[in-house]
């Protein structure tokens, strides 16, 4: 006896997507929703939702006359591209090293470099601190063992400080993009390279007029994520401040001002609106940056 479905097979796929729309709708689409209508609004959290009250553009106004909004733009620019910028610069040719030189061992070389990037953010920050420690920090000891240079207060002077947080960034997300350029020389056909092969051409000229063109669209997807992750700069220099943003706010990125604007001033109207605004800013460097690397 042949029992009926008790749902019918038009609904089926929709019952077997259904958690990720619910988690979706719970966690992603409800929150940016809901700060998108409180950029809007003054509220006190902790007089509950109902005494926020609707004051229209009055927040967004604030943002953009805020000096410490855009002190923590600059900060932000500044570290997306000292830290974003040498990612690229050395991910790119360590990979087509990597590829051309690492047969058997490929796999094992690029996970080790790709270990910092699935490394906890606390773990790291934390390794780093110890490293800049200004009295007992390894790196003040190798540079003043080889160099003789004195101790550099690396996390208590303002332009020490950036530098340190530069290192750190770079070092966690060097590995991805290596994995993202490592994926994309193994699509590359064999035999474009035995052809300039037989045309006489060396390896610079290969590198230059087969391998570089056929990264480019991988490039701009790496440089494109590099953008938008360095404008959201917040976990290093957050742990590696206690917070606070250093030293005159010298590495307070604008993520860090968001964040402290809404849970140390009860602001969350303002850091709403900030937050759109640090969004707007997101989408025209991504725009800025596809239009660079747009064929001519």
């Amino acid at each position: 006896m042949n029992r009926r479905p008790w749902i019918s097979v038009r609904w089926t796929p929709y019952l077997l997507i259904s958690p990720f729309l619910i988690l979706f709708a719970v966690f992603g689409l409800f929150p940016l929703l809901f700060s998108a209508w409180m950029a809007f609004q003054s509220w006190e959290p902790t007089s509950g939702l109902g005494s926020m009250q609707f004051v229209g553009l009055e927040n967004f106004s604030f943002a953009l006359q805020d000096a410490w909004f855009w002190k923590s733009l600059r900060n932000t620019g500044w570290l997306a591209l000292a830290s974003g910028l040498p990612q690229h610069l050395v991910a790119l040719p360590l990979a087509v090293f990597i590829h051309s030189r690492f047969k058997r061992l490929r796999d094992g070389v690029a996970g080790a470099y790709f270990l910092p990037y699935i490394t906890s953010t606390v773990a790291i920050a934390m390794m780093f601190t110890s490293l800049f420690s200004t009295d007992y920090g390894l790196v003040n000891a190798v540079l003043g063992g080889v160099f003789g240079m004195e101790a550099t207060p690396w996390l208590t002077q303002p332009d020490k400080l950036k530098v340190a947080v530069a290192i750190v960034v770079f070092w966690r997300y060097v590995g991805f993009n290596l994995m993202l350029y490592l994926a994309a020389l193994q699509t590359i056909p064999r035999d474009l390279y035995e052809a300039a092969t037989l045309d006489g051409a060396g390896p610079w000229a290969k590198f230059w007029r087969i391998t570089l063109p056929s990264l480019r669209p991988m490039i701009l997807f790496g440089v494109t994520l590099s953008v938008i992750g360095g404008l959201q700069l917040f976990e290093e220099p957050f742990i590696l401040t206690n917070g606070n943003g250093g030293p005159d706010q010298t590495v307070m990125t604008s993520a860090i001002y968001l964040y402290r604007l809404a849970f140390d001033f009860n602001d969350f109207g303002g850091a709403a609106a900030m937050s759109w605004v640090l969004c707007g800013v997101v989408v025209v460097m991504t725009l800025l940056t596809n239009r660079a690397f747009k064929e001519r």
